[in-house]
């Protein structure tokens, strides 16, 4: 039995409904992970697809298998045999976005040119040969639908299909064509029943089936290099709209020896608003924040150079810097080559702004002297602080940049006495820096990293923006091979791992890996 509350328990209780209502949009939007990467495809790339989707769509309803037909009435007797498709005209189609994750693919006004074997008996008449048929009229409507599956992948979840064959003529020749031709309605109404209840099921085959396996060729989560991977898996399902279709990706690289770990997304989400271009992508500060992320844990940002790798001018005037602490040393030493370690202390961090992008870089260099059969003895250690420019840019399906160095400088993690004996330091160190490690890094980040489209699509008249948090990458596409090429590729070849067979590597120890 419900007893009332008192006034005061009624109005906490409903001021309590009312909190909960005006934080539920702020919880809702919590639970929403921003994507590193963000992919939108316009109704201009979808007309693209459109064309080559209808070269496959041709392709699969010449495949058409029809039963054979067999029949009686009265005294005629008829048998209908190795129906194949002869040719096909497909004037008007249709390929548009449909809210609520949905593809609409709409055939109007085709018409299917058929030739089958013939066996026809009339009373004492037998005939065989071929007869040469025409389907007007065909209407074919599909809807598909547009998921994330288990792993992250986009797929075709579902396919909803009406097909249907307005009018449908054959021809007949030979002596008792008058006679074939009055008993037609027969041969005709049962080829057209059948030919309409195979064009459903061979779609239904070449979208669930065959465009899947397309899909099968995005890459999900692949191994960057020997240190690194990344994870392209999908964050929700796409959202579609009349004019557009986005997809969310996480966007994430990581340390292959640590691959379930995650990096917390707390980068600005890309918001895309242009439509001009086929395709359109989007990546976040996160995007390379979470590259550097794994590299640092890699343990891979570091350089050593010792002896005869050390410049001859910057080591004269190390030597010159330092002469009061080598003067002061064991003799034995003073004449020891010069090591120099340069270590990344930090993750570099990504700023994406309208006028560029840069990196942070915070590190340290330590300077030896490395005698033979000795311990080694520091003559400095001391802080950097650089910052590089990054251009962002796309060759084929793979995101490149190019590093330079813009801002440096070093100082004394000791005193600020030291740190101005430093001073005359900063040119030689800068050079070293543009000379020696940039090009190793330009080297390693031009090799890029594959945009997650599938196999055959590639970008064209790529062009870069520049916004707050993030950057956009718009660009035409372009089939360098076609659907049916690729497909029949991947179902020829052997199955083979999601991922390369290379074991992930522990933290190197090798300082020679930046």
């Amino acid at each position: 039995m419900l007893t009332p509350c008192s006034a005061p328990r009624c109005e906490m209780a409903a001021g309590s409904r009312l909190l909960l209502l005006l934080l539920l949009p702020w919880l809702t939007a919590g639970s929403h992970s921003p994507p590193g990467c963000k992919i939108r495809i316009t109704s201009k790339g979808l007309d693209l697809v459109k064309h080559e989707g209808l070269r496959f769509v041709e392709q699969e309803l010449e495949n058409i298998t029809v039963s054979d037909l067999h029949g009686k009435e009265g005294q005629f007797h008829y048998n209908i045999s190795q129906v194949k498709v002869m040719d096909l005209q497909l004037p008007f189609s249709n390929l548009h976005f449909q809210p609520q994750q949905h593809l609409a693919f709409n055939i109007n006004n085709a018409s299917i040119s058929l030739r089958f074997r013939r066996q026809l008996l009339y009373w004492f008449f037998y005939d065989i040969g071929s007869i040469n048929a025409s389907a007007d009229g065909v209407h074919i409507h599909t809807v598909l639908q547009l998921a994330k599956d288990e792993v992250g992948r986009l797929k075709i979840s579902n396919m909803s299909c009406n097909a249907s064959i307005a009018r449908m003529h054959a021809g007949f020749s030979g002596t008792l064509r008058k006679v074939y031709e009055f008993l037609s309605t027969f041969i005709v109404t049962g080829m057209r029943f059948l030919l309409s209840q195979q064009i459903c099921p061979s779609l239904e085959h070449a979208s669930l089936v065959l465009l899947n396996s397309l899909l099968d060729t995005v890459p999900v989560r692949n191994y960057v290099d020997e240190h690194i991977g990344i994870d392209y898996s999908l964050l929700r399902d796409p959202v579609v709209s009349p004019e557009t279709l986005d997809l969310d990706f996480k966007g994430m690289f990581f340390y292959r020896a640590r691959e379930e770990q995650e990096l917390e997304n707390h980068a600005v989400e890309p918001v895309i608003k242009e439509t001009e271009r086929m395709v359109y992508v989007a990546f976040s500060e996160y995007f390379f924040d979470s590259a550097m992320h794994a590299y640092f844990q890699a343990g891979v940002l570091a350089i050593e150079l010792e002896g005869e790798k050390v410049p001859k001018d910057l080591e004269v005037l190390l030597r010159a810097t330092f002469f009061g602490t080598i003067f002061m040393l064991n003799p034995a030493v003073v004449d020891a080559p010069l090591r120099l370690v340069l270590q990344v202390s930090a993750p570099p961090r990504c700023v994406i702004k309208p006028s560029g992008t840069s990196i942070s870089v915070s590190a340290f260099l330590n300077i030896s002297l490395v005698p033979a059969d000795r311990p080694p003895v520091q003559l400095s250690s001391m802080a950097m602080e650089s910052k590089l420019s990054a251009k962002v840019y796309l060759q084929g399906k793979a995101l490149r940049v190019q590093l330079d160095l813009r801002r440096f400088r070093i100082y004394s993690k000791q005193s600020a006495l030291e740190s101005l004996a430093l001073f005359s330091l900063q040119a030689p160190l800068k050079t070293l820096l543009q000379l020696t490690i940039m090009p190793i890094l330009n080297e390693r980040t031009k090799k890029g990293v594959q945009i997650p489209l599938p196999e055959g699509m590639d970008f064209t008249r790529e062009v870069v923006t520049n916004h707050a948090g993030f950057l956009t990458v718009g660009a035409d596409l372009h089939f360098s091979k076609g659907l049916r090429e690729v497909i029949e590729k991947y179902r020829s070849a052997p199955a083979v791992p999601a991922e390369p067979t290379v074991q992930p590597t522990a933290a190197s120890t090798d300082s020679h890996q930046l």
